[in-house]
């Protein structure tokens, strides 16, 4: 399984939304009731709109900059996509864990609204506010799975793995097996080829 735990528990920080908004007089059950309510609703919101995606942007060297060792950067991201009408409920995702943002995308075509995406990117923020948040309440859809190889490539690039071609090749082969399974041969087989000297643009 690649269910595990990237840190202990004192430097994992808890998400903050789900603190009681009762009164001082209210119980500790209804609170703690609330509190779950709150979580259901996160999980539930996310297998519906939300996706963990992992993604290879290459970035060899070039004559007026240096590029990365493998040739490829590793983009990670945890979103979640709603429709302008529905944006308020973005902002709340951003006020519960405390991190990342919301950011529009706009169209132009024959649809009626812009889409938001909340969007969570840096590596610190997934680590210590994303991943522990699902790691301690599942999703309950096939988007379970996913998170699950998201987290394991986190894992991995935590560990430094990402910085040799071998194991760029690794996180690779899991990122295909998410959401879409769109295969990457040719991405493994430019990182099997791949020197640092090599401009993969040429």
């Amino acid at each position: 399984m690649l269910r595990y735990s990237l840190y202990n528990e004192a430097q994992v920080r808890e998400p903050n939304l789900f603190e009681s908004y009762g009164s001082d007089n209210s119980s500790a059950a209804e609170n703690q009731q609330e509190r779950l309510i709150k979580i259901g609703w996160i999980t539930g919101y996310v297998d519906g709109e939300g996706c963990f995606s992992i993604n290879l942007i290459r970035q060899p060297h070039r004559h007026n900059r240096r590029g990365y060792k493998t040739g490829f950067q590793v983009a990670h991201e945890f979103a979640v996509t709603q429709g302008a009408s529905s944006v308020d409920s973005l902002h709340l995702l951003v006020e519960f864990f405390g991190v990342g943002a919301v950011y529009i995308n706009r169209r132009y075509d024959n649809h009626k609204e812009h889409v938001y995406r909340y969007c969570v990117r840096a590596r610190k923020d997934l680590v210590q506010a994303i991943i522990p948040f699902f790691d301690q309440y599942p999703l309950r859809t096939s988007k379970q799975d996913n998170f699950l190889k998201f987290a394991e490539c986190i894992r991995l690039i935590e560990a430094g793995v990402h910085l040799t071609n071998g194991g760029l090749i690794r996180i690779v082969e899991i990122a295909e097996t998410m959401n879409h399974k769109k295969p990457r041969t040719e991405i493994i087989r430019i990182l099997r080829d791949y020197t640092p000297d090599t401009d993969l643009n040429r």
